[in-house]
């Protein structure tokens, strides 16, 4: 029901826009510079993808009508793009479930947020190639019943939780045997405080959201099943991070592209690095 609610949403203000007139192919606000202006979304509370911070500390943008700043791998990533495209960046913070809705109404020019690219999604919008390759992993507590599991099936029987609107909430909790998978959180943070205050026995995110959480919380534990036989089984496509874009939007999507394809996975992985040790709580 939420997936429909969300997509209904979505095609009624993609609607409202094209009876307005339509939305351009590639970014058309212009900067005081004159160069033209790349309008990126993102959570900014979704360490180490991307967060809230005060100064423009480690080279931080400005959120849009904010005194905030935001930063994390997606603000890093939003800035090499915007600079080899010679765009000037706007960065413009958005709820999880709004994200979507923004792209296809033409409100912002993408989305660079940690999605999965999900078939679900790319009924919606159109996705660049991956700009990181994550894994699926687990948190619980040191102590827990669950802390030397070695699979899934060691899950069994677990009280769980993850974000709403992800694979690790749709696809993953359900298959841990017996779960008592409680409802969906509405963002990240919320989920690591479920676990942190014991409301849940894990909870299942991704391996960067899982090494920033063990920075914020100690006593928390990472359960790694990759390379076993006892995995989550998901495809590559769902576990594979993209950048959204409107649908048709092939010239700002070609461009994205050409400059992802100047990155390589070890650069993916050192920005990723950097922007864990510079997270909130990391020193």
């Amino acid at each position: 029901m939420k997936r429909f609610v969300l997509f209904t949403m979505a095609l009624i203000l993609a609607a409202s826009l094209l009876f307005a007139g339509g939305a351009s192919d590639n970014s058309s606000t212009v900067s005081e510079s004159g160069r033209p202006v790349l309008r990126v979304a993102m959570e900014c509370s979704y360490a180490p993808y991307n967060w809230t911070q005060t100064t423009d500390a480690n080279g931080a943008v400005r959120i849009s009508g904010s005194s905030d700043y935001a930063y994390g791998y997606d603000v890093m990533m939003a800035k090499y793009i915007a600079e080899q495209l010679g765009y000037d960046l706007e960065i413009v913070k958005l709820d999880w479930d709004s994200l979507v809705p923004a792209v296809i109404s033409g409100t912002v020019d993408c989305v660079i947020a940690g999605q999965s690219i999900t078939s679900d999604r790319l009924q919606m919008v159109d996705f660049s190639t991956p700009y990181y390759y994550a894994s699926i992993i687990c948190l619980t507590n040191s102590g827990s019943a669950y802390e030397n599991a070695q699979g899934v099936s060691d899950l069994r029987g677990a009280t769980c939780t993850s974000q709403l609107g992800t694979i690790w909430y749709d696809v993953c909790l359900p298959q841990i045997p017996d779960a008592n998978i409680l409802p969906a959180q509405e963002s990240a943070p919320a989920m690591l405080v479920a676990l942190a205050s014991n409301r849940v026995d894990i909870v299942c995110t991704d391996m960067p959201t899982g090494q920033a959480a063990l920075v914020a919380y100690p006593n928390m534990k990472l359960l790694d099943f990759s390379g076993s036989d006892d995995d989550f089984e998901v495809s590559e496509e769902e576990i594979n991070i993209g950048i959204s874009v409107q649908k048709g939007n092939t010239e700002l999507l070609d461009k994205i592209n050409g400059v992802l394809a100047t990155l390589t996975v070890d650069d993916f992985n050192r920005m990723m690095d950097e922007a864990i040790s510079v997270q909130p709580l990391s020193e």
